[in-house]
């Protein structure tokens, strides 16, 4: 019995090396097979779990976690990730009571307090998220992130851009199912309105590039009109679902300003669709656009709209842009509008949400 205990305790071990690095199918195993050596050890459970959270499963997730809560009913660790699942096969509310439960035996937890407020928001509960994400900063949580949260809740000034660690996880995390929750739960349907545009003036292009390419929903559009097409995207998921297509010529993973400032080519076509709800100040990526883009280039893109100041960060954590902000930057930055179409970029809630289709060409 002692020789198998050690045994799955350097299992256990061997789980944690991994998970700490990132190895998520790796941790899982190791997990997977101390488990096994020891049946409902509530350690082990709330670890296995963890990391199937991080692998997309929240709901085998909260099978194990919610075992390890009935164990050891005072588990902060395991009541946390608990609340972690439910949050992710949207429950808000029952992630509430967890993370409260969590807080309740250890408050200093600032990645509670962060998970508490974005439930928060998710329940409308603004005043109580902004509190619940001042709790976390109290608590020595990431300010760049926790000021992003703040910002998004018209607590704070907005950042220029939301913060690299947020997009790649986010996206890291979303890849496995990215599509179908895209395009059958939000009905987004920019790829195909902004290649149709393009293809209908009947031209093709030499070398296009997908800015923020993710799983390539874009490269089924474009690539009939490219001779060759590359992608780039911050989220090294997202980019490997994309190369399972082999629709793109050139993969990068990487920040798309970055990629664009150290680029050799000279691109005729640049797309970018739903990538700048993620970049609030367009200033940079405008004039990286126009440093590797010949006159008579195309750059295509979408965002959502705003009213009132050249861009804003709204709630969703997503920025919002407005036309007159647009013409600014294509003006500065050496483009013209060939055309700009009002329509829905997505549904939130079921609730479509105001956009902007844009295409200019290089002057």
């Amino acid at each position: 019995m002692d020789s198998t205990f050690e045994q799955a305790r350097l299992l256990f071990l061997e789980g944690v090396g991994h998970y700490e690095a990132g190895r998520w199918l790796e941790a899982e195993r190791k997990f997977t097979e101390a488990l096994a050596l020891t049946p409902g050890r509530p350690s082990v459970l709330t670890n296995l779990g963890a990391v199937r959270i991080k692998l997309g499963r929240p709901d085998e997730a909260l099978t194990l976690l919610q075992e390890a809560v009935t164990l050891e009913p005072d588990n902060a660790e395991a009541l946390g990730h608990c609340g972690t699942a439910l949050a992710e096969i949207g429950v808000p509310a029952q992630a509430l009571q967890m993370f409260d439960r969590a807080l309740a035996r250890d408050s200093g937890s600032a990645t509670i307090w962060r998970l508490r407020g974005t439930v928060l928001k998710e329940l409308g509960l603004l005043d109580d998220a902004a509190e619940s994400f001042r709790e976390a900063l109290g608590r020595g949580g990431d300010p760049e992130l926790l000021h992003y949260y703040l910002a998004g809740l018209d607590a704070g000034q907005p950042p220029r851009k939301a913060p690299r660690s947020y997009v790649e996880t986010l996206f890291d995390n979303y890849a496995a199912h990215f599509e179908s929750h895209l395009v059958a739960a939000l009905r987004y349907d920019a790829p195909p309105v902004l290649a149709d545009r393009l293809a209908a003036t009947g031209r093709r292009y030499h070398n296009a590039l997908d800015l923020g390419c993710g799983t390539g929903l874009c490269a089924r559009y474009l690539r009939p009109l490219a001779d060759r097409l590359t992608g780039v995207d911050l989220s090294a998921n997202m980019v490997e679902k994309a190369r399972e297509l082999g629709l793109y010529d050139g993969l990068q993973q990487g920040d798309i300003v970055e990629f664009l400032a150290r680029s050799p080519d000279i691109y005729d076509l640049v797309v970018a669709a739903d990538v700048f709800v993620y970049v609030g100040a367009l200033d940079d990526v405008f004039a990286q656009v126009a440093n590797v883009m010949l006159p008579g280039g195309r750059f295509s893109f979408t965002v959502e709209e705003a009213l009132g100041e050249e861009f804003e960060l709204r709630p969703s954590l997503r920025y919002a842009h407005s036309e007159a902000g647009l013409r600014r930057l294509a003006d500065t930055h050496g483009f013209r509008f060939a055309a700009l179409e009002r329509r829905p970029v997505r549904e939130d809630q079921r609730q479509p949400i105001s956009g902007l289709f844009v295409w200019l060409e290089r002057v």
